[in-house]
């Protein structure tokens, strides 16, 4: 199976292409859709929803998977991530895929084994489970951890571990 994963955001999404085999997991494509500050909301988000549909089209995910919105932050960055949210769903629901979504504390809990992990230990753990050569930039280590997170979910032996939700 093979997942688009999103960590939101207007100016900086992470995206990651995780595929597994039932067994291995190999990350397919990752990194950070970087949107300059210039440009007005509108066109940012036109611009994310853009870059995923592209991404689906290249990729050919089953699924997708996107962070919950994290309610403890400002009105203002909860209001911003529920825009980049929808942006990702558009560009699934535009290309038939049907998706999903991670609180941030379950995936951090199902891939560092602790749910207040910082975001060096999610880059430190993504970048072991995945044998990548490199640490991944924060957004796109996010990205790839709730990619995993959504394998794991689907997962008869891990799938306690994280709550999976249709969006």
């Amino acid at each position: 199976m093979r997942v688009l994963a999103v960590d939101p955001a207007v100016r900086n999404t992470g995206y990651a292409i995780v595929e597994t085999d039932g067994q291995n997991f190999r990350a397919l494509d990752y990194g950070v859709l970087s949107i300059p500050a210039k440009h007005k909301q509108s066109r940012a988000l036109a611009a994310v929803c853009t870059a995923l549909t592209n991404l689906i089209k290249k990729w050919e995910p089953d699924e997708v998977a996107v962070e919950a919105i994290i309610f403890v932050q400002s009105a203002r960055t909860a209001i911003s991530m529920g825009a980049a949210r929808a942006a990702t769903m558009i560009a699934a629901a535009n290309c038939g895929l049907q998706a999903y979504e991670y609180a941030p504390k379950k995936v951090k809990k199902a891939v560092v084994g602790n749910g207040n992990a910082d975001k060096q230990q999610v880059a430190f753990m993504v970048r072991a489970l995945l044998g990548l050569s490199e640490t991944p930039p924060h957004d796109a280590a996010d990205a790839l951890a709730i990619g995993l997170a959504h394998h794991y979910a689907t997962d008869p032996l891990k799938g306690s571990l994280i709550d999976r939700k249709e969006v």
